[in-house]
């Protein structure tokens, strides 16, 4: 009995989460009702209390899902670094845009930005900073992988070019969710004219 009970609270935080998500993408976040979530997830609104205490404990915890996800798709391309330096990085940055608006729409993220800094001190504000600190250490490891596989110069810190990268695909990443008619193409491309040449500095001279 006790594990019918788990599923069927993990079966109603899905459909919570997921008729959430829907009501935002079609509703926009500041519109979205608590009574539209219940009813759309086919839960009493008292209900969604017992889950979710706003709509802001909702957006934070899909804004989690995400950035799990990823970091678990990261790993392997940190175990495993596809090709030399410009391919294992972009490799690794794409892979974070590509799954970017799986659960979250532009407006979202927005959303999500303006209270983590409007709000740092909140356990939404350090909970989101936790999650950047986490992909910007993936990053670091990346190219400390490949340093360790002598292809990225041995004299670099390998944790300044990390962060330097993730500083710049997280700004990127801000202006593609500020610009709505910004296809993910036209950010890939702009990321990727940015990223080689880099990649081209800290790589390791040919051996010999």
């Amino acid at each position: 009995m006790a594990g019918l009970r788990e599923k069927q609270k993990a079966d109603r935080r899905r459909r919570i989460l997921q008729a959430a998500g829907e009501l935002f993408r079609s509703a926009g976040y500041d519109h979205a009702r608590i009574e539209d979530i219940a009813e759309r997830a086919g839960v009493s609104v008292g209900t969604f209390y017992n889950y979710f205490g706003n709509k802001g404990d909702i957006l934070l915890e899909t804004v989690s899902m995400e950035v799990e996800e990823v970091l678990e798709a990261g790993n392997a391309l940190v175990a495993e670094p596809p090709g030399a330096v410009p391919e294992a990085i972009l490799a690794l940055i794409l892979s974070y845009y590509e799954h970017s608006l799986t659960y979250l729409s532009k407006e979202m993220w927005r959303t999500a930005m303006a209270v983590s800094i409007r709000a740092p001190e909140t356990p939404f504000g350090q909970h989101y900073t936790a999650l950047d600190r986490r992909l910007s250490t993936q990053v670091c490891a990346m190219i400390a992988g490949l340093q360790a596989r002598g292809l990225v110069r041995a004299e670099l810190d390998p944790q300044a070019v990390g962060e330097l990268l993730f500083n710049n695909l997280n700004m990127m990443f801000i202006e593609f969710t500020k610009d709505e008619a910004m296809s993910m193409a036209a950010l890939t491309a702009a990321v990727e004219r940015q990223v080689r040449p880099l990649a081209a500095m800290i790589s390791a001279p040919p051996a010999g």
